[in-house]
């Protein structure tokens, strides 16, 4: 149980889907507040890497706000899309999460089999503030394939198109409690603990 000694982590997103997975891994350990909370406007994620595009969003919302921040930067990886849509994973149509599946789908119509794997991928990073010059960075990467259909009212982005290695459940179709604890983003709250720990 997480009391008002417990120290304060913002959440630097405004994506409500990933703000409340984390407020659901984080609060045990963590006061989580989201970086809207404190009026924190969104950083301009001008990296190339997803570590380079968490970190300034982390050392932004530290910035701001004087406290502990934690960001992730995350994105669904085809190999035979070269990577696509990667990095620009939220904008990829240029007009939400529907239109982004629609497109993934239409760009994999011609491929099959193994061509069809995929992974979604999250840095995340912890600054205790914004001159910390020893972040904590986990990586998680979380397998499987890309559907031909969308399925399930759960969860956000790619999850409708989006089927875990091993299973044949949609990622939307699964409980918030299952997502939580085998997603990508899990993988890498559970390094970053560890790395909190030590």
């Amino acid at each position: 149980m997480v009391v008002e000694t417990s120290p304060l982590l913002i959440i630097a997103s405004h994506n409500a889907g990933k703000i409340e997975e984390f407020q659901q891994v984080l609060g045990p350990h963590w006061r989580v507040k989201p970086q809207a909370d404190f009026a924190v406007t969104e950083a301009e994620e001008t990296g190339s890497t997803f570590v380079e595009n968490a970190l300034i969003k982390a050392r932004h919302a530290c910035l701001a706000t004087g406290h502990a921040a934690l960001a992730d930067d995350s994105g669904l990886v085809v190999p035979a899309l070269g990577g696509a849509p990667g990095l620009r994973s939220a904008r990829y149509s240029g007009s939400g999460y529907e239109d982004n599946n629609t497109l993934l789908l239409n760009n994999m119509t011609t491929l099959q089999g193994a061509h069809r794997q995929a992974f979604y991928i999250a840095v995340v990073v912890l600054l205790r503030d914004a001159q910390d010059p020893t972040p904590l960075i986990a990586e998680g990467r979380w397998y499987g394939r890309i559907a031909d259909a969308p399925r399930g009212e759960g969860g956000f982005g790619y999850d409708p198109i989006f089927i875990p290695e091993g299973g044949s459940l949609h990622a939307a179709e699964l409980s918030p409690a299952e997502k939580n604890r085998i997603s990508h983003r899990a993988k890498a709250i559970s390094t970053l603990l560890a790395l909190a720990d030590d």
